[in-house]
């Protein structure tokens, strides 16, 4: 309700010009409320992806211990974007441009970018049997959320026929895991 309250807002009055206090009034709550749910207004915005993302190092774990770090990174994510298709693209992905680039909004993806490069950086660590400090795994990680994030926005562009997110996350990922070579 709270999301819906949101969006609505932001569509008519744009992000800035959207308090916490209105969407809690248009939503029927307080504004603890609110807060009890989110911790920023910008963080109304990725509830569906941070469900997603947290369960992200269990796909992990899951995966098959002999395959390479990259490509059980791919799997891992795959499996993590299954719910997002045609129907479910988060609205963030497609409402962009109407809410502007505040940056509120930029700083609090790029704390969940971070966020998700140190999960991955230290299964890629593990896997490769090196020290999260080092080079390589950083590498891998920085790498994959860039990936991540091209095949997202290529995907809710796409429109309509997007089909699932897998499928561009699969193909985004496809030229990294080969080192460029089918590119």
């Amino acid at each position: 309700t709270l999301e819906e309250a949101a969006f609505e807002l932001f569509a008519e009055r744009g992000y800035a010009g959207t308090t916490v206090d209105d969407i809690a009034q248009r939503a029927g709550v307080s504004r603890n409320t609110f807060f009890n749910y989110f911790s920023a207004k910008s963080d109304v915005f990725w509830s569906e992806i941070d469900d997603r993302l947290a369960l992200l190092p269990g796909f992990l774990a899951a995966t098959d211990p002999t395959l390479p770090a990259f490509r059980a990174i791919g799997e891992a994510l795959a499996d993590a974007a299954g719910s997002f298709g045609p129907e479910n693209v988060p609205w963030i992905l497609t409402q962009y441009e109407l809410i502007g680039s505040p940056a509120e909004v930029q700083a609090s993806a790029l704390s969940r970018f971070g966020a998700q490069a140190e999960v991955l950086r230290q299964f890629a660590a593990e896997r490769l049997g090196q020290h999260p400090g080092e080079l390589l795994p950083r590498v891998i990680a920085y790498t994959t959320v860039g990936a991540v994030l091209a095949a997202a926005q290529a995907w809710a562009a796409a429109g309509p026929g997007r089909g699932p997110l897998t499928a561009h996350l699969v193909r985004t990922l496809a030229p990294l895991a080969d080192g460029f070579t089918s590119s």
